[in-house]
């Protein structure tokens, strides 16, 4: 043990706390009273005094007891820390006068009793007896180690060669070292390449800053091993996303995204899937997957897939989603029933009745959602959407995918429990692709979206996750329906359907003016009788303008908005088209128009090329552009929507004397298309 008595807090004592000199007046129990210099007096818990990170005993004649590092201990050399541990039990010798290890009641040896002899003469008889014994010390290397061991404990008497750090560059020049670290940093958003082009760069940045040759390089192994040292945990000649990845963590500390009742807090996000699907035409390609996370139960609130080109109104439509309860489908097991689960099925059923028939997954009703910078989620359309469904929307910060972590992470894991079981998993990059996987069979966009819907419900709902845990109990790891069933019970639930209306209101706009002939979108001509032809509009702001609603995936009609409630238009050109058709559809007829030499603003022709590329498309399209838009065009006309959100709008009744209904008239008879298609 070192030297010097145990510090004590007694009355008259100076100490430092809170910023000032203080001294003990009185102490009673457990609290002091102190007072300043300047006279001002508090009193304080001793437990709180004693903890203050700036608390300092002033009473230069106590001497503080060395507290030994154990941790560096552990890590020297056996035969070092062997040695500090000879010197040790001499030196005890020297200032106690007996050995650690003699007898019980054995008195001091000759030249060591603290009576009869001073300690610089017992630092004189250690010497000579270590130099007898084979290792020449002097007094003064004595004394010397005795006042390290008073100050240092054992540490202080480890040979200093060994506890020395090494500097990870060693004797590097400085000015070499800053320009290979600002290289680096460089290389952050730059394509990988090798050290041989850092080290050339590294030359030509020194010669340029400090002249030709002045500050040598090191030949290309020292190069090579400095840069590293230097390029550690950056992944500088790695993968470019890992290290883009790296350079975007938060800096230390941070606060993890949490939240503590369902719905509080969900984010939002797409991605490309890892699974190959054929599309209508027999295109394969990967679809787009949008997903919502509730971060409380990690529940995934709602899935959709769709083909590459995720929409707005795609994310508006999939918030409508997370509202209502997933129906069970047909094939589906009985025991994926809401009633047969851990959820509170009877008294969530007392509330919302939709739940009779619903799976066993929770209905999410979003507070706040978490979204990055995509043009889908900071578009009017979501945004609006959020805002009717009375959402906060938090941004994350840019180039920060932790800012939303819990959506990040669980695509990932998407990929690795669902998506490589099933046929045509594409890995995810093209170095753990497969050579053929189009060669195999692949699923239809819709049967996988069938089959993603019930893995969440039978598989990822029912699955322990570590990140739900009980602190009670923190070494049980709960389900999703689990932390549901837990987080209900004390946050309640309030169902939040969706009318007719509503699904309209989340639906893109235009505002467009009703002429004598209709509204006019995109060269498209829409028209009803109960159109307000020829009026303005109340909205002052738009001109006279009306409110437009349109699906963009189906844009065979439009929706608008009037005093006396919604008018649904039809387009004009209707009956020359075969099947509905998208916004993309109708630009990629357009543009095939514009190829054949016809007019691209001439709504007929358009027409013509449109009920072409629709009609050539199921027996094989010529090319895999029009392959691709015709099987998109499919794929987003059969989107799942909830039961809620169907739209069937009345047909206006007739005005009180007009005549009967008028007739729908038949397309215009196309002999070279109707040729075509009995080809």
């Amino acid at each position: 043990m070192g030297a010097g008595k145990l510090p004590v807090l007694r009355v008259g004592e100076w100490v430092r706390f809170d910023g000032d000199e203080h001294q003990v007046v009185a102490l009673a129990g457990t609290s002091v009273r102190l007072r300043s210099r300047g006279g001002v007096a508090q009193v304080v818990l001793l437990a709180f005094l004693l903890a203050a990170a700036d608390f300092e005993l002033l009473d230069e004649q106590q001497a503080v007891p060395a507290v030994e590092p154990l941790g560096l201990l552990e890590t020297l050399p056996h035969e070092v820390l062997e040695r500090a541990r000879r010197w040790e039990r001499h030196l005890v010798e020297v200032v106690t006068g007996r050995a650690p290890e003699a007898p019980e009641g054995a008195g001091p040896r000759p030249g060591y009793d603290p009576a009869a002899s001073t300690l610089k003469d017992r630092d004189a008889a250690k010497a000579v007896e270590l130099s007898a014994a084979g290792q020449p010390t002097s007094a003064r290397t004595v004394t010397r180690m005795r006042l390290r061991y008073a100050e240092q404990g054992l540490w202080g008497l480890v040979d200093q060669r060994y506890t020395r750090g090494s500097d990870p560059v060693g004797r590097a020049d400085e000015r070499l070292v800053t320009a290979i670290r600002a290289e680096l940093d460089a290389q952050t958003h730059a394509s990988t390449g090798t050290r041989g082009r850092l080290m050339r760069r590294v030359r030509t940045a020194l010669d340029a800053e400090h002249g030709p040759g002045v500050v040598p390089i090191p030949g290309r192994s020292a190069f090579y091993e400095l840069v590293g040292v230097l390029a550690g945990g950056r992944h500088s000649f790695g993968a470019a996303t890992t290290r883009r990845s790296l350079a975007n963590r938060p800096v230390a500390p941070f606060t993890p995204t949490f939240a503590t009742r369902p719905g509080e807090l969900v984010q939002i996000d797409s991605t490309p899937l890892d699974v190959m699907v054929l599309l209508d035409s027999g295109v394969p390609g990967r679809p787009e997957l949008t997903m919502v996370v509730d971060v409380a139960t990690r529940t995934i609130a709602a899935a959709v897939l769709r083909p590459a080109g995720t929409k707005a109104v795609d994310a508006a439509l999939l918030l409508a989603r997370t509202l209502v309860p997933e129906p069970m489908r047909p094939g589906w097991s009985a025991a994926l029933r809401m009633s047969a689960s851990w959820l509170p099925h009877t008294r969530l059923l007392d509330i919302d009745a939709r739940l009779e028939t619903a799976a066993a997954k929770p209905v999410i009703v979003p507070e706040t959602i978490v979204i990055d910078h995509g043009r889908v989620f900071v578009s009017e359309v979501f945004t609006r959407a959020c805002d009717r469904l009375g959402i906060s929307v938090q941004p994350a910060r840019k180039g920060t995918p932790t800012d939303k972590p819990l959506v990040e992470r669980q695509f990932s894991s998407i990929a690795s429990l669902f998506c490589q079981h099933v046929a045509g998993y594409t890995g995810g990059n093209v170095t753990r692709r497969g050579d053929r996987i189009t060669d195999e069979p692949l699923w239809s966009l819709p049967e996988l979206q069938d089959l993603l819907d019930e893995w969440i419900v039978a598989g990822w709902q029912h699955r322990p996750h570590d990140g739900l845990r009980d602190p009670h109990a923190p070494r049980r790891a709960f389900s999703q329906n689990d932390a549901y069933a837990a987080m209900v019970a004390v946050s309640g639930y309030l169902p939040l359907t969706l009318s007719r209306t509503d699904y309209l209101e989340l639906l893109p706009v235009h505002w467009r003016h009703v002429n004598e002939y209709g509204i006019t979108i995109d060269h498209r001509t829409y028209d009803d009788d109960a159109l307000p032809h020829g009026e303005r509009s109340t909205v002052a702001e738009q001109g006279g303008r009306w409110e437009v609603h349109y699906d963009p995936y189906d844009l065979s009609h439009v929706y608008v908005r009037t005093p006396a409630g919604w008018i649904t238009a039809a387009w004009t050109h209707l009956p020359m088209v075969s099947a509905p058709f998208a916004d993309f559809t109708w630009r990629h007829a357009r543009r095939m128009a514009a190829a054949r030499g016809l007019p691209d603003d001439n709504e007929t022709e358009v027409a013509r090329v449109l009920d072409e590329l629709l009609t050539r498309a199921g027996n094989g399209p010529p090319n895999k552009a029009t392959a691709r838009v015709a099987a998109r065009t499919r794929a987003a006309r059969r989107r799942v929507l909830p039961e809620a959100q169907v739209i069937d709008l009345p047909t206006p009744a007739p005005a009180p004397g007009a005549g009967p209904a008028p007739v729908e008239p038949f397309g215009l008879f196309d002999v070279d298309a109707e040729a075509e298609r009995w080809l």
